[in-house]
């Protein structure tokens, strides 16, 4: 079959400008994507979200898509196709998850169809959430696989299916274990053969470990992934605030001489509400986000964030995922800052 989007078409070489032109320019760049779920695999966490994206409608999905193109979205990369043993979306693999739409996963691709943003589809979580125990287990990657097959024939068709997401997120150790490597070139191998001009991502953390030397650059000529959007570990308390620029300033330089995958940043929203555990709660924009933005911006081609949904709401609409107050908050924080820093 050849199903999906256009892929990218640029030569690795010409994804990279030096780390001092880009430092000159002085440049913050946008959020221009974020991570999307249609439930939060823990529910300490996304306790203040589940029960109400459990009631989201088809038409409620369209419009929060909608939403989150209003304010500068341009890609989306949707967490998981299944949790807690069942399917988010029509599956003959496993019994699907009661919703308040019959299929969120068409939902919302259409509506990014209708409005231009570019969605990475998940392929996993079809057991137990252990990352390393789903890269390994046999029957999860016979599962994980066969989903894709299911994927791509239901979906595939839309313009906005623009890749894969390979969420069995690893963390550097410092570097990326065998078994890793291994998963996401067994899941590209897939992807290709079923839409062989989607383009693929993944999202590893614990970037405090990241390391320039030529074990790290070789680990990442031999991973065929399009683009690896390192989790900047702040909100987690994984990395203190001042020093992710150099943390990303280390993976800028493995990259740029390994000239195979893009990078880009998946920056985090949120802080606990009881310091490194409980409900993800939206971060103040003036007093931490914004420099989360100006530390990442000089290394990485785009800035996605985990994540619009549940941390970040539009003022007055109807459609609402976490704490309203909180979460507008945030949107009209950072709305202030993106109308007066883009051209829109």
């Amino acid at each position: 079959m050849s199903l999906g989007a256009a892929g990218l078409m640029c030569h690795p070489n010409e994804l990279y400008a030096s780390t001092t032109q880009l430092q000159k320019t002085g440049k913050i760049k946008p959020i221009t994507g974020s991570w999307i779920e249609f439930q939060h695999a823990s529910e300490e966490e996304g306790g203040g979200w589940n029960a109400q994206l459990a009631k989201f409608t088809e038409d409620q999905w369209r419009r929060k898509v909608f939403e989150m193109k209003e304010i500068g979205l341009e890609y989306l990369v949707l967490m998981s196709v299944a949790l807690w043993g069942k399917s988010l979306y029509p599956s003959k693999l496993a019994p699907k998850l009661q919703l308040g739409c019959n299929d969120p996963l068409e939902a919302v691709l259409s509506a990014a169809d209708e409005c231009g943003i570019k969605f990475f589809i998940s392929n996993d979580f079809w057991s137990n959430l252990d990352a390393y125990e789903m890269m390994l287990d046999k029957e999860t990657r016979k599962k994980r696989f066969q989903s894709m097959e299911e994927l791509a024939v239901r979906y595939a068709h839309h313009s906005s299916f623009y890749g894969w997401y390979f969420p069995n997120e690893a963390q550097l150790q410092p570097y990326f274990v065998d078994a890793c490597i291994n998963y996401v070139n067994d899941c590209a191998e897939v992807a290709q053969r079923l839409t062989p001009n989607c383009v693929n991502l993944i999202a590893p953390y614990f970037i405090k470990e990241a390391k320039f030397d030529d074990h790290f650059v070789r680990q990442l000529e031999k991973m065929n992934i399009n683009i690896i959007a390192y989790q900047d570990g702040v909100g987690v308390n994984h990395t203190q605030l001042e020093d992710s620029a150099k943390f990303f300033e280390i993976l800028y330089k493995a990259h740029e001489k390994a000239s195979r995958s893009r990078l880009w940043a998946d920056m985090e929203l949120f802080h606990f509400d009881k310091g490194d555990r409980g409900n993800l709660l939206p971060a103040d924009f003036n007093k931490r986000i914004i420099k989360q933005m100006e530390n990442i911006s000089p290394y990485v081609d785009k800035i996605l964030c985990y994540q619009y949904i549940g941390i970040m709401n539009k003022p007055g609409t109807d459609i609402i995922a976490g704490p309203y107050d909180e979460t507008t908050n945030l949107y009209k924080q950072y709305h202030t800052w993106y109308t007066n820093h883009t051209n829109v």
